[in-house]
């Protein structure tokens, strides 16, 4: 019941070696920072991407390699779809899949993975690691503290602030989010003002109440767990270890309880 394969489907995601299907979903949370310590980074030329200071110029990544954009002309259409266009001035030539990380956008470390077709706006801060996968789009103000994996076509929104989590395919946190050890299941959507507490105020590990009981997730801090389609309303608030199903909606205002909510289930 609270295996990964009961919350998402994993075929067309980048990362499937996260999840174990014999173990219950929130395993992937435990798997995060060995599997991105692992990951094989790329390698950029420093004196263009210099760590932690705010870049002067916007920079394209394309290809394994990164460079000024001053010769270029970018088309900011929508991200998400694909429609991010980087063409060259004098031969008007399009750099399929290139990535554009914007001026003013500041990056912490050497383990960034940023994507075919990502935009990272100027304001936005990621610290190492993070994995970001193509067409993502990492918006102004956005904090990516570190052990943040998102697959393809993502939103990380302005000023959301994400750490030690996971957004599988089309997941979107668009604006004035909190997510910390949690995971956003393909097609999950965050309305405005979305928090997911991660820390219990008495201290202890984070258990679920299921249908069997009472059950030890071993985590000292965890999050929330939305599954395929899942989608919460505007200042929602999650209570520590919250896990709803696919489908399962979190309305406006409302406060989820910890535990297990079925799929479909209305949380109001």
């Amino acid at each position: 019941m609270l295996t990964a394969q009961s919350f998402f489907d994993l075929s067309d995601f980048a990362h499937p070696g996260l999840f174990d299907t014999e173990k219950p979903v929130w395993e992937a949370l435990n798997n995060l920072k060995s599997y991105m310590d692992s990951h094989k980074y790329p390698s950029f030329d420093p004196d263009l991407l210099q760590n932690g200071v705010p870049l002067p110029h916007s920079l394209i990544i394309h290809q394994g390699k990164i460079f000024s954009s001053d010769d270029y002309s970018i088309e900011y259409g929508d991200t998400t779809k694909g429609k991010l266009t980087v063409r060259g001035n004098k031969d008007n030539k399009e750099l399929t899949g290139a990535a554009v990380i914007m001026a003013g956008a500041i990056l912490i470390g050497q383990q960034i993975d940023i994507g075919p077709g990502v935009l990272v706006e100027g304001g936005s801060l990621i610290k190492s690691p993070a994995i970001i996968g193509d067409c993502t789009e990492v918006r102004q103000g956005a904090y990516l503290r570190g052990y943040c994996l998102t697959g393809k076509s993502c939103v990380v929104g302005h000023t959301t602030e994400v750490k030690h989590s996971i957004f599988l395919n089309d997941a979107k946190a668009g604006h004035f989010a909190y997510l910390g050890d949690s995971i956003l299941g393909q097609d999950a959507n965050l309305g405005a003002g979305t928090k997911f507490a991660n820390l219990k105020f008495l201290g202890g590990n984070v258990s679920i109440c299921t249908e069997d009981g009472l059950v030890d997730t071993g985590r000292r801090k965890f999050g929330a767990i939305l599954g395929d389609g899942a989608q919460s309303g505007c200042n929602s608030v999650t209570n520590p270890g919250t896990i709803i199903g696919k489908g399962g909606i979190l309305m406006p205002n409302t406060t989820a309880p910890s535990g297990y909510h079925k799929p479909r289930s209305i949380i109001r």
